[in-house]
């Protein structure tokens, strides 16, 4: 792989275009898991992706395998946090296209948990309305709420959702407690089956997506096209340490008429979505 600073390069750091949008995913768990959603009902663009573009679901495919089998021929990733340096990057898009990638696998659960809980977009994907469900917050908050009443079902077999709950008014303090320290633990030895997904709140807004990334296994970095200044994605994976980056997903990178024609009759990827390896190297 080449310099970090490559990836920034063609990550369109600093170049400020049209804005641009995102999105996320779920899974199954154990036997009380609940309220299966139909597919029909998810958002569009979710479901473009996943039945049309076959391109796209080659590119987290490509991903699902960084992560199931890692480089060093350690053990695979029981758990891994899905961030971005700003909001409207994409990585609750990317979060649900890796759950549902895992999910599609012969042998793996997935398990997508709502982490961004001032702007909770992961429930919406799958058309899963956050007002009539409990979820992570309520978890955090109350002592009696229990984890198995809160997972729900997606329209795939061996995919399940944890949603984020309501937007409380302490996000920070709930995120940083030691509840939810326990509840990382917990789903990581409980469940052997299956990849837990923690979708953060973006770093420029939420100082505790750090304290949550060390206690997961791994990091994806979504960094959407034209959005994040390059200092800004630098700042991350300074905080991050290059080391736990398992890999980057670029968001909404366009190709020219004639690099789509020649890709796609060639069978290459398309590059709306693309993907680096570890972020290593120097920034």
């Amino acid at each position: 792989m080449g310099k970090f600073s490559d990836i920034l390069e063609k990550s369109g750091a600093d170049q400020w275009g049209e804005e641009r949008e995102e999105r996320p995913d779920k899974r199954r768990l154990s036997r009380k898991t609940r309220s299966r959603v139909p597919q029909e009902q998810w958002d569009e663009r979710f479901q473009r992706v996943n039945n049309i573009s076959w391109q796209a679901a080659e590119s987290f495919r490509m991903l699902r395998s960084k992560i199931l089998y890692p480089d060093d021929g350690g053990d695979r990733f029981r758990t891994i946090m899905v961030t971005s340096a700003a909001p409207s990057e994409g990585k609750s898009f990317v979060s649900a296209n890796i759950g549902v990638s895992i999910a599609q696998g012969v042998d793996q659960y997935a398990l997508l948990v709502d982490c961004d809980l001032r702007r909770p977009s992961l429930a919406k994907l799958f058309g899963i309305s956050i007002s009539t469900h409990k979820g992570l917050a309520d978890y955090l908050a109350e002592e009696g709420c229990r984890l198995q009443d809160l997972l729900l079902k997606t329209s795939i077999d061996k995919l399940s959702i944890l949603p984020s709950g309501m937007p409380p008014g302490n996000p920070a303090e709930l995120l940083a407690s030691a509840r939810m320290s326990g509840l990382v633990d917990e789903l990581s030895s409980r469940y052997n089956d299956r990849l837990i997904i923690f979708d953060s709140p973006p770093f420029q807004v939420a100082s505790e997506s750090i304290v949550l990334s060390k206690q997961v296994d791994g990091v994806v970095l979504v960094v959407g096209y034209g959005k994040s200044a390059r200092n800004h994605i630098r700042e991350v994976v300074e905080n991050l340490g290059p080391e736990r980056i398992i890999g980057v997903v670029f968001n909404g990178m366009r190709d020219n008429f004639f690099q789509r024609r020649v890709l796609d009759a060639y069978g290459y990827y398309g590059s709306y979505y693309g993907y680096a390896d570890k972020a290593k190297d120097s920034l």
